[in-house]
């Protein structure tokens, strides 16, 4: 069996998983969210992703107590698996508010805190997350953040 810890810490939990389970406890979380139910169909769809695969994921996960699989009903997250998907979609939601708060579009924004919901440490999303409520907190921090909405929009010269 594939080693799923070697990524990201959680508190209280000894070992790290790998962004591919990571995405997976996302993805489950994020179809209980939309159906209350998590079936291998609905996350495969959800991952982009053919059914074994799904199996194959939920088996390891089941494994390692992250998940109770059973087959052709689905999967249910333990409460623990629960408490890591909710951090995981914490850190996606974030950025992607950070990213469509500078006016990155919508499809790129996910597509990227997606890929930095792995890397960045919980400090930086911390620091993120304050940012964000701080711009939120204000009247006259929306009106600069308006500011430069306008400003990307007028701004001549190349972007990067």
């Amino acid at each position: 069996m594939p080693n799923l810890f070697a990524h990201q810490g959680y508190q209280g939990y000894v070992h790290t998983l790998t962004e591919k389970a990571e995405d997976y406890l996302e993805a489950i979380l994020n179809v209980v969210i939309e159906k209350g139910y998590a079936r291998t169909r609905d996350v495969a769809h959800e991952l982009g992703v053919r059914p074994p695969s799904v199996v194959e994921m939920f088996q390891k996960l089941d494994a390692i107590g992250l998940v109770e699989y059973r087959r052709y009903e689905g999967v249910v997250l333990t409460p623990r698996g629960r408490q890591i998907a909710e951090v995981i979609k914490s850190r996606h939601d974030t950025l992607k508010q950070f990213f469509t708060l500078i006016q990155v579009p919508e499809e790129i924004a996910v597509k990227d805190a997606c890929a930095m919901e792995h890397e960045l440490s919980e400090e930086s999303i911390g620091q993120i997350r304050y940012f964000i409520d701080f711009i939120d907190s204000s009247p006259a921090r929306r009106e600069l953040l308006r500011e430069f909405q306008s400003f990307c929009k007028t701004s001549p010269g190349e972007k990067l």
